[in-house]
């Protein structure tokens, strides 16, 4: 990933975290959204925004229903932000990463201790 494609991810995830803080007023959006990671096309034209949402299954999908019906809304508000000569569409999209995270190291943390003498316990 080149260098120029590495900044306007991490602008845009800065833009679209602001706007949904502070912008969006969706009943369906959780309060608890964070944007994890944004992945811009080679030629900057679409762009998939990771979300993180803190809640069970069916709040998740509301969530990204109201992410999804809101992407020109974003797009545009970022767009009369940004000085960009295009700003690429929104394509929003679950990251669950930190919820395996979270599952792995509770499975780490119920591993018995190692029976290994040469391993200090």
């Amino acid at each position: 990933m080149s260098r120029r494609i590495e900044r306007v991810n991490g602008v845009l995830r800065q833009e679209i975290s602001r706007v949904l803080a502070t912008e969006l007023r969706d009943p369906r959006l959780s309060a608890l959204v964070t944007v994890t990671q944004v992945e811009t096309s080679a030629d900057l034209r679409h762009a998939k925004v990771f979300v993180s949402v803190l809640g069970d299954g069916a709040e998740k999908k509301s969530t990204l229903e109201a992410l999804r019906s809101a992407a020109g809304y974003v797009h545009r508000n970022i767009r009369d932000n940004l000085t960009m000569k295009s700003v690429p569409t929104l394509e929003f999209a679950i990251d669950d990463s930190i919820e395996r995270g979270a599952e792995l190291s509770r499975m780490i943390d119920g591993l018995p201790p190692s029976a290994d003498p040469d391993v200090e316990p």
